[in-house]
């Protein structure tokens, strides 16, 4: 019998917009210059992904393909939303 292999979990960061969330590798906010540094590096290089609605972006996902995902959830919600999904994965 072939195993199948697991249906990957989805994160909600709002809007109607998901990420697999065995690919987050950070939730961050957005306010240090660092930060803004990061979402204009990833806009120059192609790997931003504005999932903000036109919304102020509360929140920026990192995942392991380095690419940088800008969200208007804040980043205490989308954590929490990370926690519950890995709790349920075991």
């Amino acid at each position: 019998m072939q195993q199948r292999a697991p249906k990957p979990r989805l994160l909600n960061i709002g809007f109607g917009n998901y990420v697999v969330s065995s690919r987050v590798i950070s939730i961050l906010t957005p306010t240090s210059s660092p930060m803004r540094r990061l979402r204009e590096d990833a806009r120059q290089e192609g790997r931003l992904i504005d999932a903000t609605q036109g919304r102020k972006t509360r929140s920026i996902v990192v995942t392991d393909s380095n690419h940088v995902i800008l969200s208007a959830i804040q980043a205490d919600t989308i954590s929490q939303r990370f926690t519950a999904e890995e709790a349920g994965n075991e």
